[in-house]
């Protein structure tokens, strides 16, 4: 296996700068993960392919304002810092880009919102900074949007789920963004169960993968929270022939690690860093079916539905996508893998 394997061409046009709306306007293209075949849909279709057995996961994570425009208190030259993940009390895992090689000890600063002190490099190329208080993310932070995104986004919440609650991530779980409140209200209808796990994205939603061979690349830690709620939702619907429709990649990964560290089923409930990293040739031990945006070439991600049904129907599905103009990536269309 090469990471070349997961490579493809994406014309420039088809990356989505901007999101539909209303958002379940968006397209369903789905797909049996068997078989391969393929039919298109809207994502407001998504009824259809429920049953009241199934439980419906998502991930409530938010994302946290945290890329922070700012100066170097001795030079004045211009530093942007991402923060990426919370180490301990204002203590930050982040993405530094500065004008020049920035110091340990130096000082950056946010205006009147406050400042950070540069503390390392890492090995993994992010650095430690130190935030004077969490206010510079409220007064000064500006939405962390992915760099193929090149449009200004005239609403902030737009990048948002409708059922975000809990500030952490890096980036949001982009195939929540299709639903809307009526949506999800229309699947409690249907009798279907709908549980919220919490996983925090990082800084490998952004990443590709440089190594020839993926196995060599590394995956950062995340947090992630399972409630007790959610595992007996989940073991429940495992018990009665149901399904476990996993909403997102992130909500995938929390899961499978989650049975990971219960040796399978019965789920049990808990909390940690997750740093599962998902190949063809996984054995999923939870995720019964997915939906899940159209995600970039040689991305950890496309890797990991790749595993989950197969890497040439998944090759061929986003070739259809391709020629029926779908929309890529975060502000895009969507998949529903079964």
């Amino acid at each position: 296996m090469l990471t070349s394997d997961f490579d493809y061409f994406l014309p420039k046009e088809l990356i989505a700068q901007s999101p539909l709306e209303p958002r379940d306007q968006a397209r369903l293209l789905i797909m049996d993960k068997k078989r391969g075949t393929l039919c298109h849909r809207l994502f407001k279709d998504i009824l259809d392919y429920l049953s009241p057995k199934d439980v419906v996961v998502l991930n409530n994570t938010k994302v946290l304002a945290s890329r922070l425009l700012g100066h170097r208190r001795d030079t004045g030259g211009k530093v942007e810092v991402f923060a990426l993940r919370n180490i301990n009390g204002n203590e930050w895992e982040a993405q530094v880009k500065s004008s020049g090689k920035i110091q340990t000890g130096e000082i950056i600063d946010f205006g009147l919102a406050g400042s950070a002190q540069y503390v390392k490099k890492l090995s993994n190329g992010l650095s430690i900074v130190i935030l004077s208080s969490e206010r510079v993310f409220q007064e000064h932070g500006l939405m962390p949007l992915p760099p193929y995104i090149k449009k200004d986004l005239k609403r902030p919440n737009r990048y948002q789920t409708v059922y975000a609650k809990h500030l952490g991530s890096a980036a949001a779980p982009t195939a929540g963004l299709h639903f809307t409140q009526e949506l999800l209200e229309a699947v409690k209808n249907l009798g279907v169960t709908i549980a919220e796990v919490t996983l925090h994205v990082g800084v490998d939603t952004f990443r590709p993968v440089y190594e020839d061979n993926p196995i060599n690349h590394e995956i950062h830690k995340e947090y992630w929270y399972l409630s007790d709620f959610a595992a007996d939702a989940i073991n429940t619907a495992k018990l009665r022939g149901g399904r476990v429709v996993c909403i997102g990649t992130t909500t995938v990964r929390l899961l499978e690690h989650a049975a990971s560290v219960s040796d399978g089923l019965p789920l049990v409930s808990g909390s940690g860093m997750a740093d599962l990293y998902i190949l063809p040739g996984f054995s999923f031990k939870i995720t019964d079916a997915m939906i899940t945006n159209f995600h970039l070439p040689c991305s950890t991600l496309l890797m990991l539905v790749s595993a989950f049904s197969d890497r040439a129907h998944i090759m061929s599905a986003y070739k259809e996508a391709i020629n029926k103009k779908y929309r890529f990536y975060s502000f895009g269309d969507a998949m529903f893998i079964h």
